[in-house]
Formats: structure tokens, C-alpha cells, sequence
């Protein structure tokens, strides 16, 4: 993997780039669909790729490991092969899930052991076994284990959680010296900063994040339920000290507004579900700003989705057309809802990237954090 910066904004730490991977290259900034368990809710591979046009999606190792299990992605050559899709993927370690399954999960050093929301089954994971299992799964870009600590969190518990990560961390890179890639393309892992909300453990987190080395690094335990301005605090800290000739990814977030604020303070890559979670509940983003489409307003506006965007969905059909589909529980509803949102993701983080190489970066990004943010 490689990455080459093209250009930054004159008034921010925003910055273009190019990630090249072996699956295809990637322009950033960049949004990744989450495609969880190996599709992305909703929305077909074509769709993704013609409509959408996104660039790279996530899959989930612990949902992936858990259905359709490991032995059949490795029979079918991995996830690309699997699901049919051909340009890069990312895979999530698992760390969020432990983190979400609270109740049914106990931490130690050695590793996770967890119980399967499906049918409560036990398993385990190391770090050591979660590298291996995104050795079977594929992905171009792998996570490293860690654990994701919730908001609010103690300050005595969010430093032994770094300092497991931190330890986790050694074991992943060990483990990934001490493999190679199951298929025909390289593979390239990303260390994830930890720390909670505490200035002094994210330095000292970044600092042994960006010791190892690795071709990207991430950010995780953010958009966990802290104040916007606390995240926006801990990710312009933690960007200072991760290296820059390094993307690096803010982990899990989030709105349009989120997106544009934190690309002004260096982050190259994110993702989130919202974008097809929100959608599927009638929740859309425009152009123009929010819309629910399940208000009667919508009712009777026969004009297209968002003619401002482009893209099928978006022209072709009209708001009273969609709120008609999502009141009756069409499952076309969920489909065209989806699609929009996720052409909407893509088309700002484009525009964020023609800003920046105009050098106009700032000035658009403060008039559209206001207009993405109003409710229509």
C-alpha cells in the first residue's frame, strides 16, 4: 500500500491524497460504506460501484467470523471474491463489537471472550486470532485489536484500557510479521489510538501509535456519546502527532457536519453507519439539509429527491414517491433511501476534495456545515 499527498488547504490542516492499494486507488479524503457483514444494507455491489461510486466499504471481523464463518471465505478466495466486489475493502477488528456486547463479554489480557448474539455460542478472541481471521477474510486494510471504552469513562479505566491496547497492539504486529497474505494482493495494517477523552492518554497513545511504523494509523473510541467539540478536541490533539505522510482514519464517524470538521483537522478516511441506518428510518441527506421524508409536507412534492446531487435515484424519483415507498414499508423505499444517502456521502467528501485543491476549502466548508445541518 502506498500513500502520496496532492495537496492542503492553505487555511486548515485539510489535505488530499491518493491511497494505492493492490484492489485499486483510492482518493482522499474518502467515505467507506459499511457493508458489515459482507453487504452494505440495502444496496447492490453494481450500485455501490455506478451509482455510488464509493472507492472502498468495510467488512466486519466479528460478524463475518461469527456468519458466514471463515472456512467458507476462504473456499470462496476471500471476501472480494465472495460478495463480488473488486475494489478495496477495510476490516474492522471486532474491538467495537466487543465494546457493544457488554453484557456478554469478558476482557482480559490474554484476549475477549464473548458470547454470539445469535446463539449465544462461545468463543475467543487474541489479537493474535483476529489477525489471522482478516488473513482469511482479505481485506486490504486490516485493524488492529483493541478495545473501544465507552463515554464517560474513568480516568484510571481508560489508561489500563490503552495500555492493553497498547500491548494487543504489539501481538497483532508480531503476528502480522510473522504471516503472509492468504491470496494474491498485500495487505497493510492500521494501529488505533486510544484514550478516551483524556488529552494526556491520547498523546502518549499517538506517540506509541505512530512509533510502529505501519502504513496508516486510526482513531478509535471517538463518536461514543462525548460532545462534538470534545471529539473535534481529541482528533485535532491526536492528528498533531500522527505522522503525515500516513492517512489516517477517524474511526465510526459520522454526520456531514462531523465529516467536514474533521477533515479541516487532518483526517483522510472515515465511515459510519448512519448514512443506510437513517435512511432505512426515512432519515435523508440533501444538498439542501435534512429531510425526514416521512412528513406529511412530503406528501404531495412531486419534485426529484435532490436534483441538486445527481446521481439515479436522486433525479429519477420524486420525495412523494419515496415517502409513499418508506410509510408502507416497501422494501424499494429502504433500497432508494440508501443509495441517495450514500451518493449524498460521496459527493461531499469529493466536493471537500476539489475545495481543498482550490485552496477555497475553509470558506466552503463553513457555509456548508450550516447547510447540511438545517432541517428542511
Amino acid at each position: 500500500m502506498k500513500f502520496k499527498l496532492h495537496s492542503r488547504d492553505p487555511h486548515s490542516k485539510a489535505r488530499t491524497g491518493l491511497l494505492t492499494t493492490d484492489h485499486g486507488d483510492i482518493p482522499t479524503p474518502i467515505f467507506m460504506p459499511v457493508g458489515t457483514a459482507g453487504s452494505v444494507k440495502a444496496v447492490h455491489q453494481r450500485e455501490l460501484e455506478h451509482d455510488i461510486n464509493a472507492q472502498i466499504i468495510l467488512g466486519n471481523t466479528y460478524h463475518l467470523y461469527l456468519r458466514p464463518g471463515i472456512g467458507l471465505l476462504e473456499k470462496a478466495g476471500g471476501l472480494h471474491k465472495f460478495n463480488g466486489w473488486n475494489r478495496p475493502i477495510l476490516t474492522d477488528s471486532g474491538g467495537y463489537q466487543v465494546y457493544s456486547l457488554a453484557e456478554n463479554r469478558k476482557i482480559k489480557p490474554e484476549g475477549v471472550t464473548f458470547k454470539s448474539h445469535f446463539d449465544g455460542s462461545k468463543h475467543f478472541f487474541s489479537p493474535e486470532s483476529v489477525m489471522d481471521i482478516q488473513r482469511s477474510i482479505g481485506a486490504d486494510i486490516i485493524m488492529a485489536f483493541d478495545e473501544c471504552t465507552p463515554y464517560p469513562c474513568e480516568y484510571a479505566y481508560a489508561k489500563k484500557s490503552m495500555k492493553m491496547t497498547h500491548d494487543w497492539l504489539a501481538r497483532c504486529v508480531s503476528r502480522i510479521d510473522a504471516t503472509g497474505p492468504k491470496y494474491d494482493y498485500t495487505q497493510a495494517l492500521f494501529p488505533i489510538v486510544q484514550g478516551s477523552v483524556y488529552k494526556d492518554l491520547r498523546k502518549e497513545s499517538a506517540e506509541f501509535i505512530a512509533s510502529q511504523n505501519q502504513q496508516g494509523n486510526a482513531i478509535g473510541g471517538l463518536s461514543v456519546g462525548e460532545p462534538h467539540e470534545m471529539m473535534y478536541e481529541m482528533t485535532d490533539l491526536v492528528c498533531d502527532i500522527l505522522p503525515a505522510d500516513k492517512p489516517r482514519y477517524l474511526m465510526g464517524v459520522g454526520t456531514p457536519e462531523n465529516i467536514l470538521e474533521c477533515i479541516a483537522l487532518g483526517i483522510d478516511m472515515f465511515d459510519c453507519v448512519m448514512p443506510t441506518r437513517n435512511a432505512r428510518n426515512g432519515m435523508l441527506f440533501t444538498t439542501q439539509g435534512i429531510i425526514n421524508i416521512r412528513n406529511e409536507k412530503w406528501k404531495d412534492d412531486l419534485t426529484p429527491i435532490d436534483g441538486e446531487l445527481g446521481g439515479y435515484v436522486s433525479t429519477f424519483h420524486s420525495k412523494a414517491y419515496l415517502r409513499h415507498l418508506i410509510i408502507n414499508k416497501e422494501i424499494l423505499g429502504a433500497q432508494i433511501a440508501s443509495i441517495h444517502n450514500l451518493t449524498f456521502y460521496l459527493w461531499l467528501v469529493k466536493q471537500a476534495r476539489l475545495k481543498i485543491e482550490e485552496g477555497t476549502f475553509t470558506n466552503w466548508k463553513n457555509k456548508m456545515v450550516k447547510v447540511v445541518s438545517q432541517r428542511l
